[in-house]
């Protein structure tokens, strides 16, 4: 079994968890989605709430430390002296121990005191499916989509929870429960065709599918409404996953606002090799062609009038609306930014994509890098 490697979260990222918390997002979903223990995120909740540090040394005396470790060691003996006298009682049948005593004590604890192996106990064979339960596990997908998963990314998000089900069968229980997708049918839009006059060509020329990170990222903005007010959001895409590697909101449609997303992208962006937009003033200007130039990276501008040019930044945008903008309101650009944060996790880390196989970006990155690192190792060896 491999064991799950320690994870570190900044001060930032614990504020952002506290302000969805705040800001009315359930508990349960904050823990599934960014997967965090519910102890760690009531923790953080507290500490906000009292000191407004999340250092430990911050919340806890030297006799609250004490008292602590006193208490721990009080309950594994406790827990020890309990389930060793059970054992005895029952003449040696330590499963059975183990099972009417999971809800009270850690399992992997009472395989150690008991000296039994943890798969024996974590085992159980699997049992049908009934109706009741696809129906409730298709509801709960549905929600956790945000009601955003038509019958074809329930299917896929089924399989993985080992449910095997026709798309028929899926559109018969979402009609049941009234449970209707954000998306509508796809319309088609004719673009206008001219001729591109500026000397910054279209290098990108619509090859939206590149075969490594960052060979091409593109970039847009669209509009929310807050409170009275437009306001503006700039998603910057890596083109090999679709991932949105960098993020901004504010109230000014600026080149501001598009320096904002490219300093918030977490990888060197000299490794970025292709810069495309559209024709926005926003967008071609002198602060961020300096930018570019110091990371020499190319510019590429798409063809007057023509939208089909960055047409994966305008799919994303579209999805963004129907599932983010649309069925939210916002009153202050501090909400919007924290739960435009929360979407934007969901999107790498959570949605499926039908371009990727239905997988989400995040997870096509790194089973792309296992695989060049598999390939590149046999290759070593010949």
């Amino acid at each position: 079994m491999t064991k799950r490697a320690k994870r570190t979260f900044t001060p930032e990222f614990k504020k952002q968890m506290v302000a969805l918390y705040e800001s009315g997002k359930p508990r349960k979903a904050i823990i599934e989605e960014y997967d965090l223990t519910p102890s760690a995120l009531d923790k953080w909740i507290s500490q906000s709430r009292t000191t407004g540090s999340f250092k430990a040394k911050d919340n806890l005396t030297s006799e609250q430390k004490e008292l602590q470790k006193l208490r721990k060691r009080n309950t594994q003996l406790e827990m020890e002296n309990d389930i060793l006298k059970q054992a005895a009682l029952i003449f040696g049948r330590k499963f059975q121990v183990i099972q009417q005593n999971k809800h009270k004590y850690p399992i992997a604890a009472m395989c150690r005191i008991l000296g039994v192996s943890r798969s024996t106990c974590y085992y159980q064979a699997r049992p049908k499916n009934s109706e009741t339960a696809l129906e409730k596990a298709v509801i709960e997908e549905f929600d956790k989509s945000r009601k955003n998963y038509g019958t074809r990314k329930l299917k896929v998000a089924l399989a993985l929870l080992g449910f095997t089900v026709s798309r028929r069968k899926l559109a018969t229980i979402m009609r049941k429960f009234h449970l209707v997708s954000n998306y509508t049918k796809a319309t088609f839009k004719k673009g206008k065709n001219s001729v591109n006059e500026a000397p910054i060509r279209n290098e990108l020329n619509r090859q939206f599918k590149q075969e490594q990170v960052l060979q091409a990222i593109v970039t847009d903005l669209t509009y929310v409404r807050v409170g009275n007010k437009w306001h503006y959001v700039c998603f910057i895409l890596d083109l090999f996953n679709r991932e949105i590697i960098g993020h901004s909101a504010g109230a000014h449609k600026t080149a501001a606002l598009v320096k904002e997303a490219i300093y918030q992208i977490p990888f060197s962006l000299a490794n970025v090799q292709l810069f495309h937009t559209d024709r926005g003033s926003e967008f071609d200007n002198q602060e961020v062609d300096e930018i570019l130039a110091a990371f020499d990276i190319q510019r590429s501008l798409s063809d007057k009038g023509c939208p089909y040019d960055n047409a994966v930044a305008e799919s994303t945008y579209k999805s963004f609306k129907k599932e983010f903008v649309y069925p939210n309101h916002f009153q202050t650009l501090e909400q919007l930014k924290v739960q435009l944060f929360d979407y934007v996790n969901w999107w790498n880390h959570i949605r499926f994509h039908g371009t990727l196989n239905y997988q989400s970006p995040v997870s096509f990155r790194i089973a792309k890098s296992i695989r060049n690192d598999t390939e590149n190792q046999l290759i070593s060896k010949i």
